[in-house]
C-alpha cells in the first residue's frame, strides 16, 4: 500500500486481554477476563508513529450501547432553535419583529409579534421533544435487553450495553443477536445456526450460518470457552452487510473467516436451541448501525417547497414596497410644492428620506402576506394527525394486539409526499397465507364440499397416503 503502513491493532480494553502471562484481571469484582482477542486491521499513514496509531485505534473501540436520540438535556434548546431557524419562515418573522423595534416605522409594539412567534417555536419544540423522548425510550429498552456473557468460567446474565469487543456471548432460541459476532459453535449438528434477518433486509426466510470445524469440535463446554485464546484479525468496521474478511489464529493455526461465519446484530436466532459467539464489532461499529448513518435534520418535500415560496414572496414584497416607496417620494415632493404652508412640518426631512422610511413602513404593513397563524395551525394539525394514526382502529392488528404507532409527529406530512412504492415481490405488501381447498389423489377429489372430507385414499390402490394433519408424523 503506497503511502501507508498496515498492521493489526488490539481494540480490546486492557482489562480484557489475554496473553502469555495469563488473563489480566480488573479489580472490583467485574468480569475477570475476556476469552478472545479481536484485532482490527488499520491502515495508518506512514508519518504516524506506531504508538500514536495504537492509541488512536484503542480509543475508537466502541461499547455496545447505542444512541439514536438527537438531543440531551443540555443540547436540546440550542440545537432545536438552530434547526428551527433553518426554516425561512422563522427567519422572516424575526426580521419583521426587528423592524418593529424602530419607533419611526413601527406599527405595533414589537412584543405583540414576539408572542405568536414564541408560541410557534414552543409548539414545534414540543413536537421534537416528544419524538426524541420516544427515541430515548427505544434506546434504553434496547440497551437494557438481557444477554448471557462469559464471566470467568461461567455465563452471567447482563445487559446489552455491558458487552465489549472480545466477549463470548451465549444466545438462546428466539433471542436477538446483540452485536456482530463470530459463530463459535451451536447445539445443532456441525454447529449450524439458523437466523432470521427481517430487521436487516426484510426477508423472513431463514439463513444458515456455520462455525469453523475446529471451534465446533473443541469448544464443547463452558470451561473450554473460558480457556479460548484465539486471535481474530479482521477489517475495519464498515457498512458492507454481506461481506467480511478476517482470520482466526488459534493454537498455531490460521483459519479464514467470511460472512458465513458471522452473526450480524439485529438477526434473530431460529430453530437453534443454543449458540455461542465471539463479539467482533459492537455498538456503532456493527454493520447495521454503520448503515444507519448520522442523524440528520430531515426536511420533507413540502418544507423545501414552503422555503422556496417564502423567499419568492419576500422578494415580491420588497419589490412592491420599493415601488410604493418611490411613488410616495414623488407624491411627497409634489405635495410639498403645492402646499407651501406645510414646509415647516417637513423641513427636517426630504422626499428621499420619507421614501426610505415609507419603504420599511410598507414592508411591515404588507408582511402579513405570510401569515404566522398559518404556521401555528400547521403545527397543531401535525400533532393531532399523529394522534389520529395511533387511534385508528382500522390499523389495529388484533391477532398480535399491535396498534399503529406514529413514531414521528410529522409522519402524516411525510406519508403525504410518497409518490411511488417499489416492491420486489407481492409478499412484501401482502400476507402470504395459504389454506387448503381441494386436491385430487388417484382420481378422487378431496376437500371442503366434495363429500370426501373424512375419507382417506386406499393404500392398496395407490402408493400415496393421506394425512389430515400434515404437521403431525404419520402413525
Amino acid at each position: 500500500m503506497a503511502g501507508g503502513v498496515a498492521w493489526a491493532v488490539p481494540t480490546v480494553p486492557a482489562w480484557g486481554r489475554t496473553g502469555a502471562a495469563g488473563p489480566a484481571r480488573r479489580g472490583g469484582g467485574g468480569r475477570s477476563s475476556v476469552a478472545g482477542l479481536v484485532q482490527i486491521l488499520a491502515v495508518v499513514p506512514a508519518w504516524l508513529s506506531r504508538t500514536q496509531a495504537a492509541c488512536m485505534e484503542r480509543s475508537s473501540c466502541q461499547g455496545n450501547a447505542i444512541k439514536t436520540a438527537k438531543y440531551n438535556v443540555f443540547t436540546f434548546l440550542p440545537l432545536n432553535l438552530y434547526e428551527q431557524f433553518h426554516r425561512m419562515a422563522n427567519i422572516y418573522f424575526v426580521f419583521v419583529i426587528f423592524l418593529q423595534t424602530f419607533p419611526v416605522i413601527s406599527t405595533l409594539p414589537w412584543y405583540t409579534l414576539l408572542f405568536p412567534l414564541s408560541c410557534l417555536l414552543i409548539i414545534r419544540g414540543l413536537r421534537d421533544l416528544i419524538d426524541d423522548i420516544g427515541r430515548h425510550q427505544s434506546d434504553r429498552n434496547i440497551n437494557s435487553r438481557p444477554c448471557e456473557i462469559l464471566s470467568g468460567k461461567s455465563f452471567r446474565w447482563q445487559k446489552w450495553r455491558d458487552i465489549r469487543v472480545g466477549d463470548i456471548v451465549r444466545l438462546r432460541k428466539e433471542s436477538f443477536v446483540p452485536a456482530d459476532m463470530l459463530l463459535l459453535c451451536s447445539s445443532e449438528p456441525s454447529s449450524l445456526c439458523y437466523v432470521e434477518t427481517t430487521d436487516i433486509d426484510g426477508e423472513t426466510n431463514l439463513k444458515f450460518r456455520q462455525a469453523l470445524l475446529v471451534t465446533h469440535q473443541e469448544l464443547v463446554r463452558e470451561e473450554s470457552m473460558a480457556a479460548f485464546d484465539g486471535r481474530v484479525t479482521c477489517e475495519e468496521p464498515n457498512s458492507r452487510m454481506h461481506s467480511f474478511t478476517g482470520t482466526l489464529a488459534w493454537r498455531g493455526e490460521t483459519y479464514p473467516l467470511d460472512s458465513e461465519r458471522i452473526l450480524l446484530r439485529g438477526c434473530r436466532l431460529r430453530n437453534t436451541d443454543v449458540c455461542y459467539g465471539l463479539v467482533i464489532y459492537a455498538g456503532f461499529d456493527s454493520k447495521i448501525m454503520r448503515n444507519c448513518g448520522k442523524i440528520k435534520q430531515k426536511k420533507t418535500k413540502l418544507d423545501r417547497m414552503m422555503d422556496r415560496l417564502v423567499i419568492i414572496i419576500f422578494v415580491v414584497l420588497l419589490v412592491t414596497s420599493l415601488c410604493l416607496a418611490i411613488a410616495s417620494g414623488f407624491w411627497a415632493k409634489m405635495f410639498q410644492e403645492k402646499h407651501s404652508y406645510l414646509s415647516a412640518f417637513y423641513k427636517h426631512t426630504t422626499p428621499a428620506q420619507q421614501a426610505f422610511f415609507n419603504f420599511w413602513g410598507f414592508t411591515i404593513l404588507l408582511s402579513i402576506i405570510i401569515p404566522m397563524s398559518m404556521y401555528i395551525m400547521f403545527e397543531f394539525i401535525y400533532l393531532v394527525n399523529s394522534c389520529f394514526i395511533n387511534w385508528d382502529l382500522e390499523m389495529y392488528y388484533a391477532v398480535k394486539d399491535i396498534p399503529a404507532k406514529a413514531r414521528s409527529t410529522s409522519l402524516n406530512d411525510q406519508l403525504g409526499q410518497i409518490e411511488y412504492i417499489f416492491s420486489d415481490k407481492t409478499g412484501t405488501l401482502t400476507q402470504n397465507m395459504m389454506s387448503f381447498k381441494k386436491c385430487c389423489v388417484n382420481g378422487t377429489v378431496y376437500g371442503t364440499g366434495t363429500g370426501n372430507e373424512d375419507k382417506q385414499p386406499s393404500v392398496r390402490n395407490s402408493p400415496l397416503s393421506w394425512n389430515m394433519r400434515p404437521d403431525e408424523a404419520p402413525c
